[in-house]
């Protein structure tokens, strides 16, 4: 046994196995139909016959429905002893199907017998039936349209008969035509037919759920006889046909030889071969001349043409098109106006150098194409030799100088246009005004001007390569016919980075204007090369460059500035720029014995160019000037050092390193001596030493009569109770001359207030000191606790007498001895001798 599948009923997988023939023998299906509608349902029986029936009285039949199983409706054992199960399936929903009776054998499922379901629909009736006669095959061809798809396998059949009553009764049957598998069109030969009598045709479609016919045709095969089509031909020329006129064809054609003894008609179709118009039908064409002549055609065009035929005038069917026949129409003559401008020339007193230019100016878009032009003096035939005979646009010729027109015209095959007389105006009327030109873009320029009085009919715009290119060689001109215009733009022949020379002349009723000349460039380039520098004059610190200027060059936008690059050997770079007239620079600031690298670059307003680098060394300082220079660096050092030194010295604030001593041209001691210690034997020197160091200053106040508390006051100023000045003397130089002149009184602006001897010069006692508290400090700063020589209270006199000295307590006053105080041990009084005894 062949295991087949596996199914699953109430959850168990039974295995479906063939078996062995004798067991494929026993089974087997019945079935009303083998196809139904889709979507209905059928009723089908499984009978198992007797000699399976030791299989098991109670052996179970299944249905199986493509892959899904089912259980019967009703199993039953029949009176012959067969079993027998019944089954309805539901509606169809797919066109074929297949039904399998199953045994149900242990716990396998054996399929006993098939059977292929069909469902779809009955055939539609075939439709656009039409039939031709081949006279190639000589059979009658019928065609038609079965219809839509009914998913049943269906059957065509083309069936006729022959008539005589234009088919109503059927005399002769005609064998039936049917055709391939999935051919729609079937072939009856030519000897089942009777050419000329009717025939009745239709079409039989069958299937299992019904058949579909088609409408009865009824025809006679002559009648619908279809022709092949003719073969078209151009119609050679020849001394018997004149050639065509413009704007028509002739053309013949060859009937196809098995229809030679029929009579036909043909029609001919054609459009132009350029464009999308569509066809232009011509016809009947009656076959008898075979040939015929198209006219209403466009001149010079190229047509395509097709003809195609059919029995005449009896019924018949029309032929293919056939093949396409190319064909170009005859020109006709050029319909164009030739504008004409002229240059001249005088060679000698009797020639004139013409050259003459022309443009034509279709006036017809059918106008014919044009193969050259004559230039003819007026009144000439054709018999005389014409002055040019060219396919240019242009003409060089002589004429005698009192020669004043020419004839023009064009020509080709068809003939020659009107002919354009040329008439060599002189040059009087006024010229133009302002002509100026603009660049739009590198391919056009744009030229205008300011019309002249009166207005002009028109001007001619000539334009060509200016210098050193002669202009004539190329030149390329229009004309515009309104005179109120004020400019034009040139588009032809415009080229960037080429000098053009453009006139401009007005033309009149019966004479020109002188012409106007200006010279453009469409796109100016960047200058091709920069001067070469040289160099002039050289220094330790300079160098003096020159170049030579170029000359302006053609096609290159003029200069508008050089720019000079220079570059050290520590790759420092400099420039500066000059304008264009400049041609020479002298760079200052260089070092002596120093390499540099200058380049120029020109530029302009379309780009810049650089030169060649030129290579230059400074010259080396001397001997002397370098011994000239370390002085002089020397010098320069040694001033910043002594201005150090004396900002240092003169800074009012404590410096660390030496004590801070008043200025002595702002104080009013004269000198100082060196510090001399209490604990030191001081010796006074006499007061008439010459070596005695001169005092700046000094005060002497004569010290009144003492009263108790002489320092004791009232006043609240808070200054010391001080002695009535008394004298003043001002020591300096010899010591021995009194100084006559009194001084003004110091300022306190200008002078520091450290102390006042106190004393009468004849007085007895001793002279006294008196010391304020300044702000200006002496000797640096004060220790905490005073010297044993600072502000002392008390201090014994040299007779051994203290005084004793009680300040105010206002007061910031001390007073003491004279010679206590160590600034004053060199002081000089004059007027004193008293005190010698100190």
């Amino acid at each position: 046994m062949v295991e087949l599948g596996t199914w699953s009923l109430t959850r168990a997988a039974l295995i479906i196995l063939l078996l062995p023939r004798s067991l494929e023998e026993c089974g087997h299906i019945s079935l009303p139909t083998s196809a139904v509608r889709l979507g209905d349902s059928i009723t089908a029986s499984c009978t198992i016959s007797p000699n399976c029936s030791h299989l098991g009285p109670e052996s179970q039949i299944l249905w199986k429905l493509g892959t899904q199983l089912q259980l019967g409706e009703r199993q039953q054992r029949l009176a012959d002893g067969s079993q027998e199960s019944t089954i309805t399936l539901p509606p169809l929903n797919r066109p074929r199907d297949l039904l399998s009776c199953c045994l149900r054998w242990g716990n396998s499922v054996q399929i006993l017998d098939q059977a292929e379901l069909w469902a779809g629909y009955p055939p539609a009736a075939p439709h656009n039936l039409s039939c031709l006669m081949n006279l190639t095959t000589n059979s009658l061809i019928c065609q038609w349209e079965p219809g839509p798809h009914n998913h049943l396998p269906t059957n065509f059949t083309l069936k006729s008969f022959k008539s005589r009553d234009n088919c109503q009764t059927q005399e002769d049957s005609i064998l039936d035509c049917v055709p391939k598998d999935g051919d729609s069109h079937c072939s009856i030969p030519r000897k089942y037919l009777k050419l000329y009598r009717h025939m009745g045709i239709w079409v039989q479609a069958e299937n299992a759920l019904g058949t579909g016919k088609s409408p009865q045709l009824c025809l006679v095969p002559m009648d619908v006889v279809k022709l092949e089509p003719p073969t078209l031909w151009a119609l050679a020329p020849s001394p018997e046909v004149a050639p065509p006129q413009p704007g028509c064809l002739l053309l013949r054609w060859e009937l196809w030889k098995p229809s030679l003894y029929i009579e036909q008609k043909c029609e001919l179709r054609h459009h132009p071969q350029l464009g999308e118009a569509s066809w232009a039908l011509v016809g009947p064409l009656l076959p008898e001349t075979l040939q015929y002549e198209l006219c209403g055609l466009l001149p010079s065009t190229a047509y395509v043409l097709q003809m195609r035929c059919v029995r005449w005038p009896l019924p018949g069917q029309w032929s293919d098109w056939s093949p396409s026949l190319i064909l170009t129409t005859a020109q006709q003559a050029p319909i164009v106006r030739l504008d004409t401008w002229w240059r001249q020339r005088q060679l000698d007193p009797r020639t004139v150098d013409v050259q003459l230019f022309w443009k034509p100016v279709p006036l017809d878009k059918y106008s014919g194409q044009i193969q050259g032009y004559l230039v003819r003096p007026p009144g000439q035939t054709g018999a005389v030799p014409a002055l040019c005979n060219t396919t240019e646009l242009s003409c060089t010729f002589h004429l005698p100088s009192e020669a004043r027109e020419v004839v023009l015209v064009a020509y080709n095959t068809a003939g020659t246009s009107h002919p354009t007389p040329v008439v060599f105006l002189e040059s009087r009327g006024p010229p133009l005004a302002r002509l100026h030109t603009t660049a739009r873009d590198p391919h056009s320029l744009w030229v205008g001007w300011e019309p002249p009085s009166p207005r002009p009919r028109g001007y001619v715009i000539a334009w060509g390569l200016g210098p050193p290119s002669p202009s004539s060689s190329n030149m390329t001109w229009k004309m515009e016919h309104n005179g109120n215009i004020s400019g034009t733009l040139l588009q032809e022949n415009i080229r960037p980075f080429q000098l053009y020379e453009i006139t401009v002349t007005p033309l009149y009723q019966d004479t020109v204007g002188p012409s106007q000349h200006i010279y453009a460039y469409s796109q100016e380039m960047a200058p091709s090369h920069t001067p070469e520098l040289h160099l002039k004059h050289i220094g330790k610190t300079w160098a003096q460059l020159e170049w030579e200027p170029q000359a302006p060059e053609l096609g290159k936008s003029p200069l508008t500035h050089y720019t000079v690059f220079w570059t050290n050997a520590q790759d420092q770079s400099f420039f500066t720029t000059l304008n264009a007239s400049s041609h020479g620079l002298v760079l200052h600031g260089l070092e002596p014995a120093s390499l540099y690298h200058v380049c120029l670059m020109a530029s302009s307003k379309a780009g810049a160019t650089n030169s060649t680098s030129l290579t230059l060394m400074t010259l080396a300082l001397e001997e002397s000037e370098l011994h000239i220079l370390l002085g002089l660096f020397g010098l320069l050092v040694l001033l910043i050092c002594l201005c150090g030194a004396s900002r240092f010295c003169c800074r009012p604030r404590k410096n660390p390193l030496w004590p801070s001593v008043p200025d002595p041209a702002h104080s009013s001691l004269g000198s100082w001596v060196p510090t001399i210690m209490v604990e030191e034997a001081f010796q006074l020197p006499s007061l008439r030493d010459p070596g005695m160091p001169p005092i700046t200053k000094i005060t002497v106040l004569e010290e009144e009569e003492k009263k108790p508390g002489p320092w004791e006051s009232n006043d609240s100023s808070g200054t010391c109770g001080l002695p009535t000045l008394v004298q003043a003397y001002v020591l300096q130089g010899d010591p021995r001359t009194p100084s006559t002149q009194p001084q003004p009184p110091s300022s306190t602006n200008d002078q520091v207030f450290y102390g006042q001897v106190l004393g009468s010069p004849t007085g007895p006692g001793p002279g006294h000191y008196l010391r304020c508290d300044s702000t200006q400090p002496l000797l640096g700063g004060l220790t905490p606790s005073p010297k044993f020589y600072e502000n002392l209270w008390f201090q014994n006199s040299p007779l051994g007498t203290p005084e004793p000295l009680v300040p105010n307590q206002e007061d910031d006053c001390v007073f003491g001895p004279l010679l206590d105080f160590p600034l004053l041990q060199g002081l000089q009084v004059h007027g004193v001798e008293g005190l010698g005894g100190i």
